[in-house]
């Protein structure tokens, strides 16, 4: 067995994003022999998904000090935990975990994370402190990147590791998928515009409407399949909902076009090479919708979205695949820390 490693990041949720960057750095870590342990919000479900690893309630304390302690690293990330537009308690959280780390003298990796924003200063101080400290930063975003070089915190730029995961083959069955998550900017206006469309630009087609993560997105995807349903009673809708990260990869590779809200649904559907319209409420899915050249819309919904359709049917599969396939995650620095 080599060095034992503890994750710390938002596992155990059933956010489709993060449990997948989980599989891929689980995957990784038994490759060099790690002995894995996971701070999870589901243990059980976690330990029941991944074997031959170790998870603990992330927020049994105790048990959280006396695994760190034990540990020979500490890995933090990825997804966005060090921001506090979600929830500035959360970010506490996860800077307390990795002060953990550096108090008992642990290595600590930052792990692919999108940076910020942090508004609150105490918070700004503490995140400064604490990545000055650590053995290996890399973010993902050019966002991060300027802000921690700002901070003068060693940092290097990675790609989502998600684009090392293993897809089936891309076999179209003339359907549109959809993936919406409640978020405080979504408005009536833009699920009404959208559905309206929809209706007019893809009656021929199945319309799937994907929850990610069903605590948090269900709801609106039903609500948004019976604003269909209200606008064209003929049209063929399913919720698609209680899937984990390999059933909904696998039910992603049936899809001819995609419109999603979530980062890690648009990156997936670039991989396939699924023609996809980004629904921009975050700087995550702009910054990723402009680097690989895709048409987004914003949360206002004041776009014309007969040409922003348009704009979706027209675009080039072959692009998206080489956009995709030009992204591979270097793993050189965090295998030498690892092993």
């Amino acid at each position: 067995m080599g060095k034992k490693v503890v994750l710390s990041g938002y596992y155990g949720a059933d956010n489709f994003g993060d449990e997948a960057i989980l599989n891929t750095l689980v995957n990784r870590l038994k490759k060099n022999n790690a002995e894995i342990v996971v701070l999870s919000s589901n243990p059980d479900k976690t330990m029941l998904t991944h074997k031959k690893l170790r998870a603990i309630n992330k927020f049994s304390y105790f048990n959280v000090i006396k695994e760190i302690l034990s540990c020979d690293v500490l890995i933090s990330g990825g997804g966005s935990l060090l921001q506090d537009v979600t929830s500035l308690k959360s970010l506490f959280y996860y800077l307390w975990v990795i002060f953990v780390a550096q108090l008992f003298g642990k290595s600590v990796i930052i792990f692919a994370q999108g940076i910020g924003p942090i508004k609150n200063k105490l918070a700004q101080i503490l995140t400064k402190k604490l990545l000055k400290n650590c053995k290996w930063v890399s973010v993902r975003d050019d966002k991060s990147l300027f802000l921690l070089r700002g901070w003068k915190i060693q940092v290097e730029k990675v790609c989502d590791p998600i684009y090392e995961i293993e897809l089936p083959q891309h076999s179209p069955k003339n359907i549109l998928g959809v993936q919406l998550r409640s978020f405080k900017t979504v408005s009536e206006k833009l699920l009404l515009t959208l559905a309206s469309r929809i209706a007019v630009d893809f009656a021929d087609k199945e319309i799937e409407i994907y929850s990610f993560q069903d605590s948090n997105d269900l709801e609106i995807c039903q609500h948004f399949e019976s604003l269909l349903l209200s606008i064209n009673s003929e049209l063929k809708t399913s919720v698609i909902q209680g899937l984990n990260v390999k059933e909904i990869v696998n039910r992603m590779a049936n899809l001819d076009y995609l419109i999603a809200m979530r980062f890690h649904a648009v990156l997936v559907a670039l991989k396939y090479g699924i023609k996809t319209l980004a629904i921009n409420y975050d700087y995550k899915v702009e910054n990723l919708a402009n680097e690989s050249n895709i048409p987004s819309l914003s949360m206002s919904a004041n776009e014309d979205y007969g040409y922003m359709f348009k704009l979706l049917k027209n675009e080039n599969r072959t692009k998206l695949l080489e956009y995709s396939n030009s992204k591979h995650f270097d793993w050189e620095k965090f295998d030498l820390l690892v092993q």
